[in-house]
């Protein structure tokens, strides 16, 4: 078979995780420039930092009832502060149908030593939720990154539970509703959807989750990194700009200047309509390939950011072999699937990449995969 390389049309690579593409026309201003070089602690520096939390929330629409820290070590670094300054209190459930939720039970069992609940599901799969015991804390995924799976929706998280909902939203986040009503402790880090810089988490906190922190002293020793609490009360500073350490400023203007670009575009609902966009476009690419299915069979589950597709008779040398030939073309970066999920792709389909991106990407796949065959 004769196999033609298409046109070049990407602008932008595809990634299959953060950081993803930065938002176009970026550029930092007079502004952003000079809190580079200054201290976090001095004026300008509290002063955008407070600034990137306000936007924050003005973009997600998060309530007043809800703190927002930008915290230390990315979406692990603000899972685990959470999980190590809150657990213990009651039972835990822990939900794994992915790398990152697999994670959180390694922490609960091995390292907190918790004696957990696990509910488990095969990659491309959720567990039953309508079996989750809310009289327990319960830590989960809200989207997987690794598996392409995401909860359907907040109505299986109980309105009256007695325990706290710990939900890692770091590819949810931007680009879905989520309930903050029913959500006690969220976590996230700008890499994903709003494509920023890494190294800094997001630890969002419910007024159930400070009781919980100002009533409750876990019995394992806390490092610096993670106490948020100070004589008996919430560290509030640590929600208004005053980091536990000392942040990348560079980092912080990235995320400032995606969060404007984010108002530019209607706030949440632009960016959710990007990420539907982009998730559809691959869906219709998948639709027209006999060759490519989803990970995640119900739609209704599947994730809009992180999609994972799997490729007909394909084993990981396969799907190695298939990724390189797209990053030798300067088509497609980084589109293999996690090293601990079933042989195949995952494309990255958040707000920060344009939909003609996702379009041109078709006639790639094609080129790569009956290039692979006819060899």
């Amino acid at each position: 078979m004769t196999t033609t390389i298409p046109a070049r049309k990407p602008a932008r690579p595809f990634f299959s995780s953060g950081p993803c593409a930065k938002p176009p026309g970026y550029s930092l201003d007079k502004l952003a420039t000079e809190s580079l070089g200054r201290s976090h602690r001095a004026k300008i520096g509290k002063t955008r930092l407070q600034y990137c939390i306000d936007l924050m929330r003005e973009v997600l629409g998060l309530p007043d009832t809800h703190r927002i820290g930008i915290v230390p070590g990315s979406d692990t670094g603000a899972f685990e502060m959470a999980m190590w300054t809150m657990l213990g209190a009651r039972g835990v459930t822990t939900l794994a149908w992915e790398s990152f939720g697999e994670g959180w039970v390694t922490d609960a069992v091995k390292q907190l030593k918790l004696e957990p609940t696990v509910m488990r599901a095969d990659y491309g799969q959720l567990p039953d939720l309508d079996k989750v015991d809310w009289s327990d804390d319960v830590l989960f995924t809200w989207n997987g990154t690794t598996s392409g799976v995401r909860v359907p929706d907040g109505e299986w998280i109980a309105a009256d539970r007695q325990g706290l909902c710990f939900a890692d939203a770091t590819s949810a986040v931007f680009a879905y509703d989520l309930p903050w009503d029913k959500i006690d402790v969220a976590t996230f880090s700008w890499q994903k959807v709003l494509g920023g810089e890494g190294a800094h988490g997001v630890l969002i906190l419910g007024p159930r989750a400070v009781e919980r922190l100002e009533s409750y002293t876990p019995e394992w020793p806390l490092p610096k990194v993670f106490r948020l609490i100070s004589k008996g009360k919430l560290a509030e500073g640590v929600f208004k700009g005053e980091t536990i350490n000392t942040p990348s400023m560079l980092a912080v203007e990235d995320a400032i200047f995606a969060l404007e670009w984010a108002k530019g575009l209607g706030g949440l609902e632009g960016l959710k309509a990007r990420c539907t966009a982009n998730a559809e476009a691959l869906d219709k690419i998948v639709a027209e390939r006999a060759w490519l299915s989803h990970l995640a069979v119900d739609r209704g589950i599947r994730s809009k950011t992180s999609v994972c597709l799997s490729v007909e008779g394909a084993d990981a040398d396969f799907i190695k072999a298939f990724a390189g030939l797209l990053e030798k073309e300067g088509a497609a970066y980084d589109i293999a699937g996690y090293r601990d999920a079933p042989p195949g792709l995952r494309i990255w389909c958040g707000a920060t990449v344009d939909t003609a991106d996702i379009e041109a990407l078709g006639p790639w796949l094609d080129w790569a995969w009956e290039t692979l065959k006819a060899a």
